[in-house]
């Protein structure tokens, strides 16, 4: 990610502080308050499984709503213009539907704690193993590249250092959460979602009135760019040539099947908040709220991205101080008032904050559960691990802080994220959907297709990609493709050794496989829970329905 552009400091004054203090001091009340509830280490790590589902859900959204997608999708609605709508109406609905109807009966009803530990239900301990000792770190690295994009937007917009940046929210995410546990993370990641929004909604509003609304967007960006910029599919044939460098067969299977499963179904920092809800239709249902106002997304941040370059049209171009990353920042700093300016600062902090806290939270139940309770320390009181997990979270915010200051040796962030999940979620979510919808998958078939399809993706790029061993025309291109290769043979690795294969005996697979139900698992409907409007199946498909007519207007 490039430095925001100097010129881009923020006229703030008094008024724009105090609302960013009191922001602060709600946080930090937050979690003071969810702190009496926490009794025991299942009050930590998933809020006692009582969360209601439009809790749970809102967190859901929020959790994924951080800077470096409201700054990152900005910059790519900036870049490939339209285009990036694929990322949401393709790349998320679909996966968090499949999520909600399909996995969470498995994940809720195995009652884990964790995604690594279905794996160790399901295929034993060096599947289990490995993949927690790579969301382990992938979490670290994750937060600290939201601490670090926090930390360039704070200094180009206050003038504050960077240090101070980094440690002063770093400092408030640890307090908050070492208190309340997840229960504080997701009544903040809550609170984050309304401010962010009260942030990004004045600001494309402003925005559009601006320039004509959106008849004035499109024609200006027709006239610039071409009607392809203007159109989600437009120029995506195969053979084709488009800014994105892909075309509809790699946008369908490598982002909205491999990408978009991969990280919806399997990362952890998601479904831990569905795996906190009251019950398995509120988590079957958590997936599924979040899906409504997820769909919606691209009109306060691909949309803004989509004016900035109208209002600036030499943004990203080389002869410009102004980079695509500073598409959000210029518009605060063009159209929005004192008094709406703090609040739009504080949208962006909170927004650090939720992506930095979801993977914080994540972090400590699965090093806490999945490694030093299974590997190191077993059979420990519970107070004993609830005191890891606060441990944890102070180290795992700490080490943040640290991969924070070596996070710009990426040149860009975006795409190294995107390369992260074609490299790690997707052999995962290989592995996961076989084991699921076949019993005879083995052990040792989940774990060397688990890291057969890490390794595949990591040649894909690194050598045949990157080396030009064949022509891919973009790193988001290239991403698609690593997902696909990942998937792929990962999943021939798994078939290919099944048969050779012992496999775990069928009465172990109780409620680990479609078609099996563990004792206890089949619930009644809680009360209110009948109503057609709280049942998943309706909720999906409406989902589903709606994101594809969201797509008309934008492939006209």
């Amino acid at each position: 990610m490039h430095y925001l552009a100097e010129g881009l400091r923020l006229p703030t004054n008094a008024l724009d502080y105090t609302i960013l203090i009191l922001y602060f001091v709600v946080v930090l009340g937050v979690g003071f308050a969810a702190r009496a509830s926490v009794k025991t280490s299942l009050d930590f790590f998933l809020s006692g499984r009582s969360l209601p589902a439009w809790v749970t859900g809102l967190a859901f959204v929020a959790a994924n709503l951080g800077a470096l997608e409201i700054l990152g999708m900005a910059a790519n609605g900036a870049q490939y213009g339209v285009y990036t709508v694929h990322w949401y109406w393709v790349g998320a609905i679909p996966a968090m539907v499949f999520l909600g109807l399909v996995m969470m009966p498995f994940y809720y009803g195995s009652k884990v704690r964790s995604v690594p530990e279905f794996l160790l239900h399901r295929y034993g301990p060096s599947s289990h193993l490995l993949s927690s000792i790579i969301f382990s770190v992938a979490s670290v690295l994750i937060a600290g590249v939201n601490l670090y994009a926090m930390a360039i937007v704070v200094e180009a917009l206050l003038g504050w250092p960077q240090w101070v940046a980094i440690v002063v929210a770093g400092l408030f995410v640890l307090a908050y959460i070492t208190l309340g546990g997840l229960s504080s993370a997701i009544y903040n990641e809550v609170l984050q979602f309304f401010v962010i929004l009260a942030a990004l909604i004045p600001l494309t509003v402003v925005g559009l009135r601006r320039i004509g609304g959106f008849g004035g967007l499109k024609d200006s960006l027709t006239d610039s760019h071409g009607p392809n910029f203007v159109s989600a599919w437009g120029g995506t044939g195969i053979g084709s040539s488009n800014p994105l460098g892909a075309n509809w067969l790699t946008i369908v299977l490598g982002l909205g099947f491999c990408l978009s499963f991969g990280y919806w179904t399997t990362n952890f920092a998601e479904v831990q908040r569905a795996l906190s809800a009251k019950n398995l239709s509120a988590a079957q249902r958590t997936p599924l709220i979040a899906a409504f106002p997820k769909m919606f997304i691209p009109l306060i941040v691909v949309v803004p991205g989509l004016i900035a370059l109208v209002m600036e049209p030499d943004i990203g171009s080389k002869t410009s101080g102004l980079q695509y990353n500073d598409a959000i920042p210029l518009l605060m700093s063009e159209l929005l008032p004192n008094g709406v300016l703090g609040l739009a600062v504080t949208g962006l902090l909170a927004a650090f904050m939720a992506g930095m806290a979801a993977n914080v939270s994540s972090f400590n139940t699965v090093f806490t559960n999945d490694i030093w309770r299974a590997y190191v320390q077993k059979g420990r009181p519970d107070g004993y691990y609830l005191l890891t997990g606060r441990v944890v979270t102070a180290i795992g915010v700490l080490a943040g802080m640290g991969t924070a200051f070596i996070a710009s040796s990426f040149s860009n962030i975006m795409n190294y994220l995107q390369t992260l999940f074609s490299f790690f979620n997707v052999p995962l979510f290989c592995v996961f959907i076989i084991g699921m919808f076949w019993k005879r998958a083995t052990a040792a078939a989940g774990f060397w297709g688990l890291l057969c399809g890490t390794v595949a993706a990591m040649i894909n790029y690194f050598w045949l990609y990157l080396g030009d061993v064949i022509a891919i025309p973009s790193d988001q291109g290239a991403n698609f493709v690593s997902a696909i290769v990942a998937f792929v043979v990962g999943g021939v690795v798994m078939v290919a050794l099944t048969p050779f294969t012992k496999p775990k005996p069928v009465e172990s697979l109780a409620g680990l496989v479609y078609g099996t139900t563990a004792p206890g698992v089949a619930e009644p409907p809680a009360p209110g829970d009948e109503a057609w409007y709280r049942r998943p199946a309706v909720l999906g498909w409406s989902a589903l329905i709606l994101a594809a007519l969201c797509y008309i207007p934008f492939s006209l």
